[in-house]
C-alpha cells in the first residue's frame, strides 16, 4: 500500500517557512533583551515590604517600613520579604511567558522560559 503525501508547495514554501522562523527568532531575542532590562515590583504586608527585581530575576532593591521591624519577631519580617521576593520574580516570569507567547503563537519552545 502506498501512502500519498500532500504536496507541501515545493522549495519556495520551505524558504518562506525558514524566513518566518528566522524572523520569530529575531523577535524573541529582541524581546528577551527588553524583558531583562525591565524591573518588576511586588509588596507584602500591606506595603510594609517592597521588592524590585529585574528581568534576570536579580534583586534590585528591598525596602522595609521601619515601623514593622520588631526585634522579637524577626520571623515575620523574613516571611514578608520572602513573599515579596517570590511575587516579584513571579511577575517577571509571567510577563516573559505572556509576551513570548504572543510572538510564538503559544508554541512551547523548551529552554526559552
Amino acid at each position: 500500500m502506498k501512502v500519498r503525501i500532500p504536496n507541501s508547495g515545493g522549495p519556495g514554501n520551505m524558504n518562506q517557512m525558514l524566513k518566518q522562523a528566522q524572523k520569530m527568532q529575531e523577535d524573541m531575542a529582541t524581546l528577551q533583551e527588553d524583558l531583562e532590562q525591565r524591573e518588576y515590583s511586588a509588596t507584602s504586608g500591606g506595603g510594609a515590604v517592597s521588592v524590585t527585581v529585574d528581568g534576570k530575576h536579580l534583586i534590585k532593591s528591598i525596602k522595609i517600613n521601619p515601623d514593622i521591624i520588631d526585634p522579637d519577631d524577626a520571623e515575620m519580617l523574613e516571611d514578608l520579604v520572602t513573599v515579596a521576593v517570590n511575587e516579584a520574580i513571579g511577575n517577571a516570569a509571567k510577563t516573559a511567558e505572556e509576551e513570548m507567547g504572543a510572538i510564538t503563537g503559544g508554541i512551547n519552545l523548551p529552554g526559552m522560559f
